[in-house]
C-alpha cells in the first residue's frame, strides 16, 4: 500500500494562487474553544450575587421622613443638596441593595410619589430609608 504514493510523498505542498496563505495564528483561531452555552458564565455569576432584603419602615421613621420631606418641599426654589439611603431592586431576583447617594432635588411628584433629582433621575419616594443634609439642622439641633 505504500507503493501508491511514492510519486508524491516528497513533493513540496502547493501554494494558493488566488489568496495569500493564512497565518498560524489565523489558522489557530479557527480552532479556539467557544462558548457553547452563550451567557452560561454571567447566569452563574448572578445567580452567586447576592441581595438584600428591603427593611420593612416603621410609622415613626415615616413621620420623619414625611417631615423631611416637607422641608424639602419649602426650600424646593434653592434644590437643596441631601444624601439618601434608598432601596434599588432587582431586576432578576428577589431583594436588591441600598445605596447611599448625595443629590440636588429639583422636584417632588406627590401625584407619583417620585423625588426627581438636578440630574433628571428619578427615585421613588417609598424606596428611601433616610434623609441627611444641613438643610434639616434647624429641624433636629
Amino acid at each position: 500500500m505504500s507503493d501508491n504514493y511514492e510519486d508524491i510523498i516528497n513533493l513540496e505542498h502547493p501554494e494558493p494562487i488566488n489568496h495569500p496563505r493564512m497565518s498560524k495564528e489565523a489558522r489557530a483561531a479557527q480552532f479556539a474553544p467557544f462558548a457553547a452555552l452563550t451567557g452560561y458564565d454571567e447566569e452563574v455569576k448572578e445567580t452567586g450575587r447576592e441581595t438584600n432584603k428591603e427593611i420593612y419602615i416603621t410609622e415613626d421613621i415615616k413621620e420623619v421622613l414625611d417631615q423631611k420631606l416637607a422641608i424639602i418641599m419649602s426650600n424646593i426654589k434653592d434644590k437643596p443638596t441631601i444624601t439618601i439611603t434608598y432601596f434599588i431592586k432587582n431586576s432578576k431576583k428577589s431583594g436588591g441593595e441600598y445605596n447611599n447617594k448625595t443629590i440636588k432635588v429639583k422636584s417632588i411628584d406627590m401625584i407619583y410619589n417620585h423625588l426627581i433629582t438636578t440630574d433628571k433621575e428619578i427615585i421613588n419616594i417609598d424606596d428611601i430609608i433616610d434623609i441627611e443634609g444641613d438643610i434639616f439642622n434647624e429641624l433636629y439641633s
